[in-house]
C-alpha cells in the first residue's frame, strides 16, 4: 500500500498518490508530473485513474503529462465546463485501488463542481478525505470567484459542503487539502501538515459559527485575484502542451540576449542586493523563491520571457514558471551578469539604503516619498509608517498614477526583497529616483515618522 503526499513548492499545492496492491490513483497532480510515474513503478504498481477536485485555478495541472505515459482516465469535475479530455465526475462515483475503495461526493462552494473523494480501508471505513480547495488546515476555501454579488450563495454551498457532508465523515478521517500554507486559494491556511476532521472541527477558526449566516458573515470576503489565474482556468480546460514537447530553453550570448530582450521581457532572479548593483535595463525583478508568489502578476504570456539567474542553472525557476503556463521562456543569458559586464554591455542600478540610515535621515528633519508595498495584513499585524504611502505590490502596475516621478521614491517591503521587484517595475515604466530599503521594521527607529498600530 502506498500513500504519498507531493508538494509543489512555492506555490503550496499539494497533490497525493495512493495506491494498493497492482493499482494506483493521482490526484491533483501537477504539471512535472515524473514523481508520480517513478513512485508508482518503485512500488510495482500502475496509474489507473488521474481524480482532479476542480478546475484548478493556480496551477496547470498535470493530468494529460500521466495519461499520455500510463493510459490512465482522467476524471474532472465542474462537469458542465467545457472540458476538452477525460470525463465528469458525478457524486457517488467509485473507484476501486486494489482493496481500497475511493468516492466522490459533491462540495461545491469554491466552484460550483468541486468535489471530494473519500478514501475508504480496507474494511470499508473512511480513512482519509482529498477535499481539493473545500476545506483546509485552519481555513476554508475562498468563495469569491463568480463575484461579490454571488459570495452569500457560494458560501450557503459552502457551508454545506463542509458541515453536512465533510465533518460527518468523523473525527478521525484524515483531511488531505489542495493547498498548504502560503496558497492564495485562502487567506489563513495553518501550517499543520497533517490533520484530521477532529482538529478541523475543533481547532478551526472558520468553523467555530453556530449558522449558516455566521459562516457567511465570518468567512466570505473578496480576496486578490492574480491576472495568471485567468490563463490557468483557460489552461485547464484543455489537453495543454506536454513538457516533453516544449520548447528546450536555449543559452544566448550577451549579444544574442540583448538583442532579442527588444521584443522580450527580462526576468532576473537573482537576489535583491545582486540586481540593485547592475541588472540588464527594463528587467524585472523577481527573486528566485518569489517567482511563484508574483511571476503570475507581472509576467506576460504573449511576448518571449528571458532568464538571467545567479547560478548559470535556471531549471528552478523554468520549473516554477511552467507550472504557472509559462511556455513562453526562450532562454537564458550564458554566463550571468558576468558575462554581460565582460561583453561591455549597459547595465543599470537601483540605489539601496538601511533602514537604520533612512529612519536617521527622516529625524535630521528630510522629507522623504515613502512606498510600502506590504499587504494590508501586515501593515494591520506588524504597524504601519507614519505619513508612508501604502500600496500593495501586486497593485503597483494599476496604481502608478498615484506614485510621483518627480520625487525620490523610498520603497519598504520589510526585508527589500519585493521593494526591489517594485523598484523595478517602476523603472521599466520611467520612474528614475527609486531607493530600496533594506531591513525591516524591527530596525525602523524613526521617531518624526514611527510606527502606528
Amino acid at each position: 500500500m502506498i500513500f504519498k503526499r507531493i508538494v509543489a513548492e512555492g506555490l503550496a499545492h499539494n497533490s497525493y498518490i495512493v495506491g494498493d496492491q497492482n493499482e494506483a490513483v493521482v490526484i491533483d497532480p501537477r504539471r512535472d508530473a515524473q514523481v508520480y510515474l517513478d513512485l508508482a513503478s518503485q512500488n510495482g504498481m500502475n496509474i489507473k485513474a488521474v481524480l482532479e477536485t476542480h478546475r484548478n485555478e493556480d496551477y496547470v495541472i498535470g493530468s494529460h503529462e500521466i495519461s499520455s505515459k500510463t493510459g490512465a482516465e482522467m476524471f474532472h469535475a465542474d462537469g458542465g465546463l467545457e472540458y476538452e479530455y477525460g470525463k465528469p465526475v458525478q457524486e457517488g462515483d467509485t473507484w476501486k485501488v486494489g482493496r481500497l475503495k475511493i468516492e466522490a461526493i459533491h462540495t461545491p462552494g469554491h466552484t460550483l463542481g468541486s468535489m471530494s473523494y473519500v478514501l475508504y480501508d480496507p474494511d470499508g471505513e473512511p480513512w482519509m478525505v482529498f477535499t481539493g480547495d473545500a476545506l483546509f488546515a485552519g481555513d476554508v476555501g475562498r468563495m469569491d470567484f463568480y463575484g461579490e454579488e454571488n459570495l452569500e450563495k457560494m458560501a450557503s454551498k459552502l457551508y454545506d459542503s463542509i458541515f453536512n457532508k465533510l465533518l460527518p465523515l468523523g473525527d478521525g478521517v484524515i483531511v488531505c487539502p489542495a493547498h498548504g500554507s502560503g496558497s492564495v486559494c485562502a487567506a489563513d491556511i495553518a501550517e499543520r501538515e497533517m490533520t484530521t476532521i477532529g482538529i478541523e472541527r475543533k481547532r478551526n477558526p472558520k468553523l467555530q459559527v453556530e449558522n449558516e449566516k455566521e459562516f457567511y458573515e465570518k468567512n466570505a470576503e473578496m480576496l486578490e485575484y492574480s491576472p495568471y489565474f485567468r490563463k490557468m482556468e483557460e489552461m485547464n480546460l484543455k489537453k495543454n502542451l506536454l513538457l516533453s514537447e516544449a520548447r528546450s530553453v536555449e543559452y544566448f550570448s550577451p549579444d544574442e540576449f540583448e538583442e532579442k530582450a527588444e521584443d522580450a521581457v527580462v526576468l532576473d532572479t537573482r537576489q535583491e542586493l545582486a540586481f540593485g548593483a547592475a541588472h540588464i535595463p527594463r528587467a524585472i525583478s523577481i527573486w528566485l523563491d518569489g517567482v511563484p508568489s508574483f511571476a503570475g502578476w507581472f509576467l506576460p504570456y504573449d511576448k518571449p520571457i528571458l532568464l538571467v539567474d545567479e547560478s548559470g542553472d535556471p531549471s528552478k525557476a523554468l520549473t516554477f514558471l511552467r507550472r504557472m503556463g509559462y511556455d513562453n521562456v526562450e532562454g537564458c543569458l550564458s554566463g550571468g551578469m558576468l558575462s554581460w559586464h565582460m561583453a561591455g554591455k549597459e547595465s543599470d542600478s537601483i540605489r539601496t539604503v538601511n533602514v537604520n540610515d533612512l529612519c536617521k535621515e527622516l529625524d535630521s528633519g528630510k522629507e522623504k516619498w515613502i512606498l510600502d508595498v506590504r499587504s494590508k495584513e501586515e501593515l494591520k499585524n506588524n504597524g504601519e509608517i507614519q505619513d508612508a504611502h501604502h500600496i500593495h505590490i501586486t497593485q503597483i502596475p494599476e496604481e502608478l498614477d498615484k506614485i510621483p516621478k518627480n520625487q525620490d521614491i523610498h520603497i519598504f517591503c520589510g526585508s527589500g526583497l519585493r521593494s526591489m521587484s517594485a523598484a523595478s517595475l517602476l523603472k521599466r515604466e520611467g520612474w528614475n529616483d527609486v531607493t530600496v530599503v533594506l531591513g525591516g521594521l524591527s530596525g525602523w527607529s524613526s521617531t518624526t515618522c514611527p510606527v502606528e498600530f
